[in-house]
């Protein structure tokens, strides 16, 4: 505006005026409109843009904050995945190491339930000779007593006369001598 004023002041020979004039400039309608104008920015400045603005500093502190609140939820979110990641670790070489532990105790109760097999196995090896020599014995006692028998038959069958009981007991004890030689 101070710019017309300067250039209307410096006109020479009137042509500002009469470039005005051409395009339909009143000099005083111009003045009251640019009065109006300053006005109404001075009302608006005052009462709607400071507000707006004041409003528009507001929301870039908002924004600049959640840029802050993002930053450190990503910092937490990568100190919590790196933790998270140490924990893993830390429960596989556990577990690693109850598995070793746990193979260890299997082979340990491996090994003592294969010696119990093995000597309860020794024990019914021993029990079944005990009892095959038993049964030796007894079939060998039923043997002799049962050739002793065929002895006193086949005696008095031969001789011809019945024998005493003393002449069937030594009969026997001779024969069961002679069977066990």
């Amino acid at each position: 505006m101070f710019a017309l004023l300067l250039l209307a002041a410096q006109d020479n020979g009137g042509r500002l005026e009469h470039i005005a004039r051409t395009f339909g400039v009143d000099w005083t309608h111009l003045g009251a409109q640019t009065i109006s104008f300053g006005i109404v920015c001075a009302v608006l400045y005052k009462f709607a843009y400071r507000r707006i603005l004041a409003m528009l500093e507001e929301r870039r502190r908002q924004i600049a904050q959640g840029l802050e609140n993002a930053a450190k939820i990503k910092a937490e979110l990568d100190r919590t995945q790196a933790q998270r990641q140490e924990v893993m670790a830390q429960a596989y070489a556990e577990s690693a190491k109850f598995i070793e532990e746990a193979r260890a105790a299997a082979a340990r109760v491996l090994e003592q339930e294969t010696r119990k097999a093995i000597a309860a196995a020794e024990q019914i090896m021993i029990k079944a000779h005990e009892a095959a020599a038993q049964d030796h014995a007894r079939m060998l006692a039923d043997l002799k007593h049962e050739v002793g028998q065929l002895v006193v038959q086949a005696t008095t069958t031969v001789t011809g006369r019945i024998l005493t009981p003393e002449d069937q007991r030594r009969l026997a004890e001779e024969t069961a001598k002679q069977i066990a030689a």
